[in-house]
């Protein structure tokens, strides 16, 4: 289900939050689906408890989840239309680093085919790998 990339700068509890965010975007998952427990999914991608746990918690605070105590985790009925709306609002940070890149030098080009490459999942070279 999950894949967490060990090498990654970014921490391990925000791959989580980010993957799950993905799935239920995607429809992977529907509202009232359960989460794997967070036992069982340490088990399954090897990360401590405590990881997990809080980036359920994180995903509880957002609205995205439902923690039912005894019961676990599920996604909530209102989680597609908050994580809308939390890629609306990163609009305004694209925005801005989109302005600073063009006043480095980013031609208005580049900016266009690396948010195309970035939407479709291919690269220039049609690889669909970064770097």
């Amino acid at each position: 289900m999950l894949q967490i990339d060990v090498l990654s700068r970014v921490p391990v509890y925000e791959q989580i939050i980010d993957q799950i965010e993905t799935l239920i975007a995607t429809g992977a998952m529907e509202a009232g689906d359960q989460l794997p427990s967070v036992r069982g999914l340490s088990v399954e991608i090897l990360v401590n408890p405590n990881t997990i746990q809080k980036a359920y918690t994180e995903l509880d605070n957002l609205g995205i989840v439902t923690s039912v105590p005894g019961r676990g985790c599920f996604v909530s009925q209102n989680a597609p239309e908050m994580l809308r709306r939390r890629g609306t609002e990163s609009l305004s940070e694209l925005y801005a680093l989109a302005k600073r890149l063009h006043s480095l030098g980013v031609r208005a080009e580049e900016l266009h085919q690396t948010i195309d490459e970035a939407v479709s999942g291919k690269t220039a070279d049609g690889t669909g790998k970064e770097g």
